[in-house]
Protein backbone atom coordinates (compact mmCIF):
# COMPACT_ATOMS: atom_id res chain seq x y z
CA UNK A 1 0.00 0.00 0.00
CA UNK A 2 2.76 2.82 0.72
CA UNK A 3 4.19 1.56 -2.59
CA UNK A 4 0.81 2.39 -4.03
CA UNK A 5 0.43 5.77 -2.30
CA UNK A 6 4.27 6.86 -3.27
CA UNK A 7 3.50 5.76 -6.94
CA UNK A 8 0.39 7.64 -6.96
CA UNK A 9 1.71 11.09 -5.39
CA UNK A 10 4.45 10.86 -8.23
CA UNK A 11 2.03 9.89 -11.02
CA UNK A 12 0.09 13.47 -9.06
CA UNK A 13 3.23 15.14 -9.25
CA UNK A 14 3.98 14.40 -13.05
CA UNK A 15 0.44 15.47 -14.54
CA UNK A 16 0.16 18.91 -12.14
CA UNK A 17 3.42 20.03 -11.92
CA UNK A 18 2.73 20.47 -7.83
CA UNK A 19 5.28 19.82 -5.02
CA UNK A 20 5.06 16.37 -3.58
CA UNK A 21 4.14 17.84 0.13
CA UNK A 22 1.16 19.31 -1.75
CA UNK A 23 0.55 15.88 -4.04
CA UNK A 24 0.55 13.88 -0.57
CA UNK A 25 -1.71 16.18 1.17
CA UNK A 26 -4.05 16.23 -1.85
CA UNK A 27 -4.41 12.79 -1.72
CA UNK A 28 -5.35 12.98 1.81
CA UNK A 29 -8.09 15.69 1.42
CA UNK A 30 -9.70 13.19 -1.39
CA UNK A 31 -9.73 9.82 0.20
CA UNK A 32 -7.24 8.71 -2.45
CA UNK A 33 -8.95 9.73 -5.06
CA UNK A 34 -6.60 10.26 -8.19
CA UNK A 35 -8.84 12.61 -9.81
CA UNK A 36 -10.40 14.52 -7.42
CA UNK A 37 -6.77 15.02 -5.86
CA UNK A 38 -5.99 16.41 -9.71
CA UNK A 39 -8.84 18.96 -9.15
CA UNK A 40 -8.22 20.03 -6.02
CA UNK A 41 -4.84 20.96 -6.60
CA UNK A 42 -5.86 22.47 -10.05
CA UNK A 43 -8.13 25.16 -7.74
CA UNK A 44 -5.54 25.41 -5.08
CA UNK A 45 -3.80 26.74 -7.69
CA UNK A 46 -5.86 29.00 -10.10
CA UNK A 47 -6.87 30.34 -6.63
CA UNK A 48 -2.70 31.21 -6.26
CA UNK A 49 -2.60 32.70 -9.80
CA UNK A 50 -5.12 34.86 -9.22
CA UNK A 51 -3.19 36.55 -6.57
CA UNK A 52 -0.22 36.82 -8.61
CA UNK A 53 -1.90 38.42 -10.98
CA UNK A 54 -1.86 41.58 -9.51
CA UNK A 55 2.23 41.33 -9.65
CA UNK A 56 4.71 43.53 -12.99
CA UNK A 57 5.35 41.51 -15.43
CA UNK A 58 8.20 43.18 -17.46
CA UNK A 59 10.45 40.43 -18.98
CA UNK A 60 9.02 37.75 -21.40
CA UNK A 61 9.94 36.94 -24.86
CA UNK A 62 8.01 38.57 -28.81
CA UNK A 63 7.68 35.12 -30.05
CA UNK A 64 6.90 34.38 -34.01
CA UNK A 65 5.02 31.71 -35.85
CA UNK A 66 4.12 30.81 -39.03
CA UNK A 67 1.80 27.89 -40.38
CA UNK A 68 0.11 26.76 -43.42
CA UNK A 69 3.18 26.85 -45.88
CA UNK A 70 4.24 31.00 -44.98
CA UNK A 71 0.46 31.78 -45.48
CA UNK A 72 -0.28 32.97 -41.42
CA UNK A 73 2.36 34.58 -39.55
CA UNK A 74 1.64 35.87 -35.98
CA UNK A 75 3.83 38.16 -34.11
CA UNK A 76 3.16 37.47 -30.24
CA UNK A 77 4.13 39.22 -26.84
CA UNK A 78 3.79 37.40 -23.34
CA UNK A 79 5.15 39.01 -20.36
CA UNK A 80 6.06 37.60 -17.28
CA UNK A 81 8.17 38.31 -13.87
CA UNK A 82 11.95 37.18 -14.51
CA UNK A 83 13.67 36.46 -17.54
CA UNK A 84 14.77 32.22 -16.30
CA UNK A 85 11.05 31.72 -16.60
CA UNK A 86 11.32 32.44 -20.81
CA UNK A 87 13.89 29.54 -20.64
CA UNK A 88 11.67 26.84 -19.11
CA UNK A 89 9.72 24.49 -21.09
CA UNK A 90 6.17 25.29 -19.63
CA UNK A 91 6.55 28.88 -20.51
CA UNK A 92 8.12 28.41 -24.22
CA UNK A 93 5.15 26.08 -24.55
CA UNK A 94 2.68 28.04 -23.43
CA UNK A 95 3.81 30.77 -25.83
CA UNK A 96 4.06 28.32 -28.66
CA UNK A 97 0.46 27.78 -28.15
CA UNK A 98 -0.97 30.93 -27.88
CA UNK A 99 0.69 31.49 -31.44
CA UNK A 100 -0.76 28.69 -32.67
CA UNK A 101 -4.37 29.71 -31.07
CA UNK A 102 -4.08 33.10 -32.63
CA UNK A 103 -3.69 31.36 -36.02
CA UNK A 104 -6.06 29.12 -35.89
CA UNK A 105 -9.07 31.02 -34.65
CA UNK A 106 -7.92 34.30 -35.59
CA UNK A 107 -9.30 36.37 -32.56
CA UNK A 108 -8.92 40.43 -32.72
CA UNK A 109 -7.93 41.23 -29.29
CA UNK A 110 -6.11 39.97 -26.01
CA UNK A 111 -9.20 40.07 -23.83
CA UNK A 112 -12.82 42.31 -24.46
CA UNK A 113 -11.43 45.62 -22.42
CA UNK A 114 -9.54 45.90 -25.78
CA UNK A 115 -11.94 46.12 -27.88
CA UNK A 116 -12.56 49.78 -29.09
CA UNK A 117 -15.77 51.51 -28.91
CA UNK A 118 -16.51 51.83 -32.28
CA UNK A 119 -16.49 48.69 -33.13
CA UNK A 120 -18.30 47.27 -30.26
CA UNK A 121 -21.15 49.96 -31.05
CA UNK A 122 -21.35 48.79 -34.74
CA UNK A 123 -21.77 45.24 -33.76
CA UNK A 124 -24.52 46.08 -30.98
CA UNK A 125 -26.14 48.14 -34.00
CA UNK A 126 -26.30 44.95 -36.30
CA UNK A 127 -27.63 42.85 -33.41
CA UNK A 128 -29.97 45.16 -32.69
CA UNK A 129 -31.28 45.48 -36.26
CA UNK A 130 -31.36 41.70 -36.49
CA UNK A 131 -33.46 41.25 -33.74
CA UNK A 132 -35.89 44.12 -34.22
CA UNK A 133 -36.00 42.81 -37.95
CA UNK A 134 -37.44 39.36 -36.67
CA UNK A 135 -39.87 40.96 -34.60
CA UNK A 136 -39.37 40.53 -31.10
CA UNK A 137 -40.14 42.92 -28.78
CA UNK A 138 -38.15 45.67 -27.15
CA UNK A 139 -37.55 43.80 -24.00
CA UNK A 140 -36.03 40.60 -25.48
CA UNK A 141 -34.52 41.78 -28.63
CA UNK A 142 -32.27 43.65 -25.92
CA UNK A 143 -31.71 40.44 -24.25
CA UNK A 144 -30.90 38.87 -27.64
CA UNK A 145 -28.30 41.66 -28.34
CA UNK A 146 -26.49 40.99 -24.64
CA UNK A 147 -26.83 37.51 -25.35
CA UNK A 148 -25.13 37.83 -29.13
CA UNK A 149 -22.45 40.39 -27.73
CA UNK A 150 -21.35 37.39 -25.48
CA UNK A 151 -20.69 35.44 -28.13
CA UNK A 152 -19.02 37.99 -30.00
CA UNK A 153 -16.40 38.09 -27.23
CA UNK A 154 -15.75 35.06 -27.24
CA UNK A 155 -14.90 34.81 -31.06
CA UNK A 156 -12.95 38.04 -30.54
CA UNK A 157 -11.29 38.20 -27.69
CA UNK A 158 -8.18 35.87 -27.31
CA UNK A 159 -8.52 34.68 -23.83
CA UNK A 160 -11.78 33.99 -24.15
CA UNK A 161 -11.37 31.21 -26.88
CA UNK A 162 -11.71 27.65 -26.43
CA UNK A 163 -8.14 26.94 -25.40
CA UNK A 164 -6.97 24.60 -29.07
CA UNK A 165 -5.57 21.93 -26.85
CA UNK A 166 -8.32 21.71 -24.51
CA UNK A 167 -12.11 23.33 -25.77
CA UNK A 168 -13.69 22.53 -22.62
CA UNK A 169 -11.21 25.74 -20.53
CA UNK A 170 -10.70 29.15 -21.96
CA UNK A 171 -7.09 30.20 -23.47
CA UNK A 172 -7.06 32.59 -19.44
CA UNK A 173 -7.87 29.21 -17.69
CA UNK A 174 -4.64 27.82 -19.68
CA UNK A 175 -2.55 30.72 -18.78
CA UNK A 176 -4.00 30.66 -14.81
CA UNK A 177 -2.59 27.10 -15.04
CA UNK A 178 0.80 27.90 -16.06
CA UNK A 179 1.05 30.52 -13.77
CA UNK A 180 0.39 28.43 -11.17
CA UNK A 181 3.02 25.60 -12.44
CA UNK A 182 5.65 28.37 -12.70
CA UNK A 183 4.83 30.75 -9.53
CA UNK A 184 5.17 33.63 -11.87
CA UNK A 185 2.46 35.85 -13.28
CA UNK A 186 1.92 35.92 -16.92
CA UNK A 187 0.44 38.49 -18.93
CA UNK A 188 -0.62 38.19 -22.63
CA UNK A 189 0.17 41.38 -23.67
CA UNK A 190 -0.59 41.84 -27.69
CA UNK A 191 -0.14 40.08 -30.57
CA UNK A 192 -0.55 40.82 -34.61
CA UNK A 193 -1.53 38.27 -37.13
CA UNK A 194 -0.60 38.29 -41.06
CA UNK A 195 -2.42 36.52 -43.65
CA UNK A 196 -1.17 35.91 -46.97
CA UNK A 197 -3.07 38.34 -49.47
CA UNK A 198 -5.60 39.44 -46.63
CA UNK A 199 -7.37 42.63 -47.96
CA UNK A 200 -6.51 42.02 -51.45
CA UNK A 201 -9.06 40.52 -53.84
CA UNK A 202 -7.67 38.13 -56.39
CA UNK A 203 -7.71 38.76 -59.93
CA UNK A 204 -10.62 36.97 -62.45
CA UNK A 205 -7.36 35.51 -64.34
CA UNK A 206 -5.81 34.39 -60.75
CA UNK A 207 -9.15 32.84 -59.39
CA UNK A 208 -9.93 30.95 -62.90
CA UNK A 209 -6.89 29.69 -62.91
CA UNK A 210 -6.67 28.32 -59.57
CA UNK A 211 -10.16 26.97 -60.92
CA UNK A 212 -8.79 24.97 -63.71
CA UNK A 213 -6.14 23.91 -61.54
CA UNK A 214 -8.48 22.20 -58.99
CA UNK A 215 -10.45 20.55 -62.11
CA UNK A 216 -7.26 18.74 -62.86
CA UNK A 217 -6.66 16.87 -60.01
Amino acid sequence: MADLSAQMVKELREKTGAGMLDCKKALVECQGDFEKAVDFLRQKGLAAAAKKSTRTASEGVISSYIHAGGRIGVLLEVNCETDFVTKTEDYKTLVHDLAMQIAAFSPIVVKREDVSAELLAREREIYKMQAIESGKPAHIAEKMVEGRLENFYKEACLLEQPFLKNNEVTVEHAVKECIAKIGENIVVRRFVRFELGEGLEKKKDDFAEEVAKLAQK
